[in-house]
């Protein structure tokens, strides 16, 4: 089969000729038909994560149809359409696992990173960590909500029954949630990169309430903001504008470093919080407001053989919505 696969960071992306997987005990076979590609795809390929398998095929954003099944994969049947995340493996044993929190688990495998992800062909994965895809999604608009949309719910439920809500950054992950919050009845303000009118433009057009840049300040005080950008820089100038009881959650996996801020920003019971990957608890939940809310994902697909110009857009900031693969 042919993989769009990362031999060393800061090099583009290989298409190479490799064997097709065979599935082991609890794994499917999965025939690709879509792979989002993710700001995290990104940080592989530029060497900003430690501990990556190398060379590897990124892509943890995977719809496939089930094609083959290893011994004891019971959750799935072959012609079955199963969509593939983030979160690959756990060890089931650790205190976090066993307190539902296994997206802290320090022996977890992710999809894209330690094990082989979806910019290919076929992908092998563990059917106990696959989720169902509502028949309203097409391959190409399923494959967002697998990470854009699965990563922002986590950060979205961190900020509890918060009425005003800031998102920074407004691409892949914030284009789904801000439609979640718009149907929920919160009001939704978006922030993009400074002077990026037609960012704003695309917010606006999608229900947010206000759009406007970064530097700055929303009609109103946020009960709460969350950072998709990976820029820590953020994180003072959301704190200037959440008020008293807010908090500003951190949803990326990586971020540059948060400059030194005053007391005062923090002061008033402010907190400012991360996101780590993701519970097939969240997978769960939040297939079941896709299911039942009619989210419109934006997309722009590219054949495999393409994966270094999608990355190359991501990098940019030239995408409205979500880069796709589609072998």
């Amino acid at each position: 089969m042919r993989a769009s696969r990362v031999h060393a960071p800061r090099q583009p992306l290989s298409l190479d000729t490799v064997p097709t997987p065979v599935p082991g005990a609890h794994q499917i076979l999965i025939k690709v038909r879509a792979c989002g590609v993710c700001r995290t795809d990104l940080h592989i390929a530029d060497g900003e994560l430690s501990d990556c398998r190398l060379p590897v095929t990124p892509g943890h954003e995977i719809v496939g149809t089930v094609v083959a099944m290893g011994a004891n994969a019971e959750r799935c049947r072959e012609g079955d359409r199963v969509g593939v995340p983030w979160l690959g493996w756990t060890c089931g044993a650790c205190d976090y696992c066993r307190t539902g929190r296994e997206n802290l688990c320090d022996r977890a495998r992710f999809t894209g990173y330690h094990l082989e992800g979806g910019y290919a062909e076929y992908a092998v994965a563990d059917a106990r960590y696959c989720v169902p895809i509502p028949d309203r999604y097409g391959d190409a608009e399923a494959a967002p909500l697998l990470c854009a949309g699965l990563l922002g719910y986590r950060a979205y439920s961190m900020v509890g029954d918060a009425a005003r809500i800031g998102l920074y950054g407004f691409g892949a992950a914030a284009h789904i949630l801000a439609q979640v919050a718009g149907a929920e009845g919160r009001k939704v303000f978006a922030f993009t990169r400074p002077g990026d009118a037609a960012a704003q433009a695309f917010a606006r057009r999608l229900g947010v309430d206000w759009a406007g840049g970064s530097d700055e300040a929303p009609p109103a005080p946020l009960d709460a903001a969350i950072l998709f950008a990976p820029v820590g820089g953020l994180v003072p100038q959301a704190l200037r504008q959440v008020k008293k009881g807010g908090c500003v959650v951190c949803g990326g996996i990586h971020m540059s470093d948060i400059p030194s801020f005053p007391y005062s920003l923090l002061w008033g019971e402010r907190r400012v919080q991360s996101v780590a990957n993701l519970t097939r608890a969240d997978g769960e939940a939040f297939m079941r407001i896709a299911a039942r809310t009619p989210i419109r994902t934006e997309t722009k697909c590219y054949p495999l053989e393409r994966a270094n110009d999608a990355l190359a857009d991501l990098r940019a900031g030239s995408l409205e919505g979500a880069a796709v693969l589609v072998p």
